[in-house]
């Protein structure tokens, strides 16, 4: 797609369409002037032909007919031009029809019966081809298509060829019967042939052979012997790599030895791409039964809770159950979805042989991979550069690589940043290439730690490192000149060199925006070799109409890139977010290219790991027990869920469809049982097969007629195409209904395989890449419902994932040796605490929503296991109430004199220590198959805790008075790590009302320490007994909030008051009333005993 490189702004809505950068001679205001002429009868335009001219239907008057209208007049038509009525000719590419036997002077026999089509994936793309007028000078030729207005949305019917379809030539023998073809086989009108012979048209034959050496000729022979030649042909370069060192012959294979069935599996690249690695017996055996032995012990435990109340603190001890059942309840829901967990291992040199053969081009799928992006003073230009830069770079075929931004602030300080990376990249893309190195985001690769020269024996590498890392280093200036410019906005706007005012200077109201900054003709590296596509894009946004945030840019992204490129697998990753390992995509591929069980892998997730993160992660922003233990046990049932960035997607299945059905195997039968169980068994199956066929309308199968009898069947079966061509006029309209007015998208989406034409013109593509990134484009579809990423939730990805899930898709984990995609994660506690807000958020709005797990997605393909961790990925911000509730207790406890529990027994204690001891078996295990150290499942439990009475207590309150109450709440955009030294933002603290709930706990424990200390140190040794139970219970609080303690105490500098003035004030509340409901005397005054001394002697 050839835009000369300028941004291309319009609505579809408003009917603009304008180039910037551009002259005022190449200034275009509307489409129709850059389409140039268009047919007058339809209104598409007319395409160009091979010679470069545009296509001309009429050779006396030149009226404007495109080439589909002209072919339709001539089959259905009065054949005849609209303006001078002049009967049209035949030009070649074009099929016969009645009358042209006149014409001399054209010899094109390779398309003037080139009518039927067979194959649905050519069907789509000849759609697709029509509804961009391709400018290809013979369409019907360079497809095998007809045009658009011939072809429908479903697939058609396989069609045998029929020799001697009810004559016979009179100049052919009876032996070497003559192929014909009807001339009314061009599907004209979008009506199905109708196989049966007219005699009022003549019939051309055309004769087969004679030098082929066939025996007997029947229906199709010819073309099956073709296919088996042909198929011998591949099988011979299938096996050039075989790895079979026996045989006569010395390993050359003939014609006969192909037909062995054990050569294949010789075959290195045949082989499976991928393989699964469950966990040893010897690790996860002893955890299950640790498993079923805590659920075992936990029926004791509530048994004995539940039968021996506290009477003399009833409320403490019903509340206390009441959470502790909860907590059960939340544990069951979190570990069985690990029962079956795996790893899996990819074997990339397979998909190599498979794949990308010597000398032939490279067969990999390509991929479309989508950055997003909105706020560039929140998420630097100079990180988001870096990605892209890493995406260009990335080890795969470039001409099968696509990377689109999405833009959603419509800031021209990213646009800037965007142009000086693409120019940057032409340098940086070979370097990295040439040298191999890794990771391929210069940011990172110039600041490693490490011994750049292992490896590299390369003479030049030194020298052209250095002048790479100048070069950085100028790039880096000039980016943060771009920053600096923009933080000054003029009053009147932002303005483009040519003075154009830049389009997005109202963020709420702009038109979509579309810029091919790489990958059109003429931009290549210093090298000279091509680059992969770059492509900036900002949809359109008008007040009034809903954008639904990052899901609504995501969605936006689908549709551009169906329409420019159609890549059949999507990799999606957040601007901060670099690919680390430059055979990420190749990984991923093993997976979704694998031809056994890559038709039913959804998306393939990778794990998120992290930059700039201190050695102890005091805030556990790795999250290494959810992205090593949970994601392992989901990948073992039906693949772990959708986490928002890292990820590779299946088109198809993003468009809502179901996964395929896989095909049960056939019955067999056994010697197992008595005859007459198996006759029984067979009886059973028998009925079944009959009724079966009752229910089924009968179909009619071609097979082969004889002359007798085929006008009947040919009419049937003509009846039977006409049904089934209106129900396909349905389909299509439901389509266009489910995914948009779009005809080209539309018609895209039919590609499994993906592609566009590849001389499409230029006018079309950027016309519908502008129609289908307008607002109002998704009013009254099933985007965002049904297709795409799913609205209704701050946390699409769950969503998303959940939907895919019930349609029968599984997903996969993949976790290379060398982590694929490495990010920035929030540094302070701050801004840690406001991302996990916005998770928890999410989860609660999904809980309120029709799409909760816990009642939707019944009778689909979501297995039970699976069920239970999306349900558990919704309900635990509720577990914050009964957390909370729970962390003050053991204050109420201390400053009271009461405990949740009577006096501990011996069976008890048994109990209690019990539970104890399974808790932290099943931690260590869980460790262990896992790979997880023991200071990472530290920390993630403490901030369990510390999240969960802090931004999961939030967002419960929050998400009910957004759903209920309709008040809508924001969230900060999480702050990415700065370049102001190593770890220089840890121990900043920005006010929040997120750190008031975890200081007044903290406060109140301490507090509550300090009395019950005091008050056994007053009341002597018989109350350091029952106060050993409270004390661990107040010290189990502290514990777990002590990273929270620590950070807020770390820098005095930085400490904010308000903090420390809301929680004292909070815990002297709490204080005074304890002190006014329970002292520590008796509420009837002081006890007094007589001592048994006479005072009175």
């Amino acid at each position: 797609m050839d835009t000369g490189g300028r941004l291309i702004a319009g609505s579809h809505n408003r009917n603009e369409f304008v180039l910037i950068n551009a002259d005022e001679n190449s200034r275009i205001k509307s489409v129709k002037e850059l389409s140039g002429e268009t047919c007058q009868i339809c209104g598409d335009e007319i395409e160009i032909t091979d010679d470069g001219e545009p296509f001309v239907a009429c050779n006396e008057c030149a009226f404007p007919v495109c080439r589909p209208c002209y072919e339709y007049e001539r089959r259905e038509g009065n054949q005849a031009c609209p303006q001078c009525k002049t009967r049209y000719k035949r030009i070649k590419g074009s099929p016969r029809v009645e009358g042209d036997e006149e014409e001399d002077g054209i010899d094109d026999l390779d398309n003037e019966f080139d009518y039927d089509a067979s194959d649905h994936q050519q069907v789509a793309e000849a759609v697709l081809g029509a509804r961009l007028n391709t400018g290809r000078g013979s369409y019907p030729n360079t497809s095998g298509m007809p045009a658009h207005s011939e072809l429908d949305f479903s697939p058609p019917s396989s069609q045998i060829p029929l020799l001697t379809y009810g004559e016979e030539g009179l100049e052919i023998s009876a032996d070497h019967h003559a192929l014909i073809v009807p001339p009314f086989m061009g599907n004209g009108n979008k009506v199905r042939p109708m196989p049966y012979a007219d005699p009022s048209v003549p019939l051309q034959p055309r004769p087969m052979v004679p030098k082929k050496d066939v025996a007997v000729y029947g229906y199709g022979s010819v073309a099956w012997k073709d296919r088996m030649e042909e198929w011998k042909k591949k099988q011979n370069d299938k096996l050039q790599v075989v790895k079979h060192g026996g045989g006569n012959n010395g390993g050359k294979f003939d014609g006969e030895e192909l037909d062995d069935a054990d050569l294949p599996m010789m075959d290195e690249g045949r082989q499976p791409l991928s393989r699964e690695l469950p966990i040893s017996s010897s690790k996860i055996n002893p955890y299950r039964m640790i498993i079923i032995l805590r659920l075992a012990i936990l029926g004791l435990f509530f048994h004995y809770r539940l039968l021996h109340p506290v009477r003399n603190a009833y409320g403490l001890w019903l509340t206390s159950v009441i959470c502790e059942i909860w907590f059960a309840v939340s544990w069951i829901l979190d570990q069985f979805p690990k029962w079956f967990p795996i790893e899996r291992e990819t074997y990339l040199d397979r998909l190599s042989l498979r794949y990308e053969k010597e000398g032939k081009p490279s067969e990999l799928s390509s991929v479309d991979i989508f950055v997003s992006t909105v706020d560039p003073m929140k998420e630097p230009p100079l990180i988001t550069a870096n990605t892209v830069l890493s995406i260009l770079a990335v080890d795969y075929p470039v001409d099968k690589v696509a990377c689109y931004v999405s833009d959603d602030g419509a800031a021209m300080l990213t646009f800037e940043a965007l142009s000086e990376t693409s120019e940057f990249a032409r340098k940086w893309v070979p370097f990295c290439k040439k040298f191999n190195i890794e990771p391929r985001a210069p940011e990172w690769y110039f600041s490693q730690k490490m011994d750049y020269l292992k490896n590299k024996v390369h003479p030049a590498f030194v020298r052209e490192r250095r002048a790479m890392k100048r070069e950085y280093e100028e790039f880096k200036v000039r980016i943060n000149g771009l920053v600096s410019t923009a933080q000054k906005v003029p009053e009147d706007g932002w303005t483009m060199q040519d003075g154009t005012p830049w389009p997005g200077n109202n963020v709420r109201d702009h038109p979509g925006m579309i810029q091919v900054f790489l990958g059109h003709s003429g931009v290549r590296d210093v090298e000279g070799n091509e680059l992969p596509h770059l492509v900036y894009v900002s949809r359109e946004k008008r007040p009034g109409f809903e954008h639904h945030k990052k899901a609504g840019a995501m969605n936006a992204l689908i549709r551009v890139s169906a329409v420019l490129s159609n890549a059949p697998y999507l990799l999606n990753v957040d601007c901060d977010h670099y690919i680390n390992n430059s055979k990420a995509l190749r990984e991923a591929m093993c997976f979704m290219m694998d031809p056994i069980s890559g038709k039913k892998i959804c998306y393939v997730q990778f794990p998120q790991r992290f930059d700039g993160i201190d050695r102890h992660d005091r805030y556990s922003n790795r999250n290494v027990v959810f992205f090593d233990i949970n994601m392992k046990g989901l990948d073992g049932i039906q693949g772990p869920i959708y986490v928002g960035t890292g990820c590779v997607f299946r088109r198809q299945a993003l468009y809502g469809f179901d996964a395929p059905v896989t095909k049960k195997r056939p019955g067999k039968t056994c010697n197992c049982l008595p005859k007459w169980c198996c006759f029984l068994c067979c009886c059973s199956r028998k009925n079944k097969k009959t009724k079966q066929r009752k229910e089924k309308p009968k179909k009619f199968k071609p097979r082969e007629a004889s002359k007798q009898i085929h006008a009947v069947e040919n009419i049937e079966e003509g009846i039977i195409e006409l049904n089934s061509q209106k129900s396909s006029d349905t389909s299509e309209m439901k389509m266009e209904k489910k995914l948009g007015q779009s005809p080209v998208f539309v018609a895209s989406t039919l590609l499994e395989n993906g592609g566009v034409p590849q001389n499409a013109s230029p006018a079309s593509l950027l016309s519908e890449a502008i129609q289908v990134i307008s607002c109002g484009y998704e009013d009254k579809t099933e985007w965002g419902k049904e297709v795409g990423w799913i609205y209704g939730s701050v946390t699409e990805d769950i969503l998303t994932g959940f939907k895919m899930h019930c349609h029968g898709w599984r997903s996969v984990y993949c976790i290379p040796k060398r982590p694929a995609f490495k990010g920035s994660a929030p540094i302070n506690l701050s801004d840690r605490l406001h991302q996990v807000l916005r998770w928890a958020l999410g989860s609660v709005e999904i809980f309120l929503s029709r799409h909760c797990p816990i009642w939707y997605g019944y009778g689909g393909g979501l297995k039970w296991l699976e069920r239970f961790s999306y349900i558990n990925s919704v309900v635990y911000p509720w577990t914050s109430i009964p957390l909370v509730v729970y962390c003050t207790l053991p204050a109420i406890c201390l400053l009271t004199g009461q405990f949740i529990v009577p006096e501990i027994s011996n069976y008890a204690s048994i109990v209690f220590m019990l539970l104890f001891v399974s808790i932290a078996v099943t931690g260590v295990l869980e460790m262990q198959w896992g790979g997880v150290g023991i200071d990472d499942w530290w920390r993630n439990e403490q901030f369990w805790v510390i999240g969960g009475v802090s931004s999961h207590l939030f967002a419960l309150f929050q998400g009910l008075l957004k759903v209920l109450a309709g008040v809508s709440t924001s969230f900060t955009v999480t702050s990415k790590a700065a370049d102001d030294g190593e770890f220089s933002e840890l121990y900043i603290f920005k006010w929040t009302s997120l750190l008031i709930p975890p200081t007044t706990l903290l406060i109140i424990n301490i507090i509550g320490v300090v009395v019950g200390i005091s008050d056994a140190i007053n009341n002597g040794y018989d109350s350091w007994g029952p106060l050993f139970g409270r004390l661990f219970f107040a010290f189990w609080v502290i514990i777990h909030l002590y990273p929270f303690l620590k950070g807020l105490l770390g820098k005095q500098d930085r400490k904010p008051t308000i903090i420390l003035v809301w929680s004292f004030l909070l815990a002297s509340i709490l204080t005074l009333m304890w002190v006014r409901i329970n002292p520590f005397v008796s509420r009837d005054g002081p006890v007094l005993e007589v001592c048994g001394l006479n005072c009175d002697d």
